[in-house]
C-alpha cells in the first residue's frame, strides 16, 4: 500500500474512524496530510469536505479519505469539486468497482454504518485497486466536466 501522500478528513462524527484509518495509512508508510477535524466537537462537514476538493484540485494529493456520520453529506461536499471523484463505499466489492469504473480519487465512509474492519479492509482495496480505462473513460471525462 506505500505510495504518495493521501489526505485524510472528517466531521465530529467520522473523527474516531478517520484517526483508525490515519494511523493504518501511516503504518503502510503513506504520508498523511489530515484535514481535520482534529476532536470530536461538533463541526460541519461541508467545510472538511471543501478541504478535501481544495487538496485533490491543488495537487497536494493525488487521494483522499473522507469520513462522517452517514458519508453521504461529506461526499457530497466533496463531489462540488470537479476534479473529485469521491466515492461513498460500504465495502471491498464497492471499493474496488468505485476504482475500477470510476476512477474515483477519494473514499467515502459512514462512520455510524461500516464497521471499522470492513472500511480498514474497504480502504486498502481502494488503494490497491487501479483504474480499468477503456470503456469507462469517456464516462469520466464526463465527470470532470461539471
Amino acid at each position: 500500500m506505500p505510495g504518495g501522500a493521501i489526505a485524510v478528513a472528517s466531521d465530529h462524527a467520522g473523527f474516531d474512524l478517520k484517526e483508525i484509518l490515519k494511523r493504518d495509512l501511516q503504518e503502510a508508510g503513506h504520508e498523511v496530510l489530515d484535514l481535520g477535524t482534529h476532536s470530536t466537537d461538533s463541526v460541519d462537514y461541508p467545510d472538511f469536505g471543501r478541504a478535501m476538493g481544495e487538496a485533490i484540485a491543488s495537487g497536494k494529493v493525488a487521494r483522499g479519505v473522507l469520513v462522517c456520520g452517514s458519508g453521504i453529506g461529506i461526499s457530497i461536499a466533496a463531489n462540488r469539486n470537479p476534479k473529485v471523484r469521491a466515492a461513498l463505499v460500504h465495502d471491498e466489492t464497492t471499493a474496488r468497482l468505485s476504482r475500477e469504473h470510476n476512477d474515483a480519487n477519494v473514499v467515502a465512509f459512514g462512520a455510524r454504518v461500516i464497521g471499522v474492519e470492513i472500511a480498514r479492509e474497504a480502504l486498502k482495496v481502494f488503494l490497491t485497486t487501479d483504474w480499468l480505462g477503456g470503456r469507462h473513460a469517456g464516462r469520466v471525462d464526463k465527470l470532470s466536466k461539471g
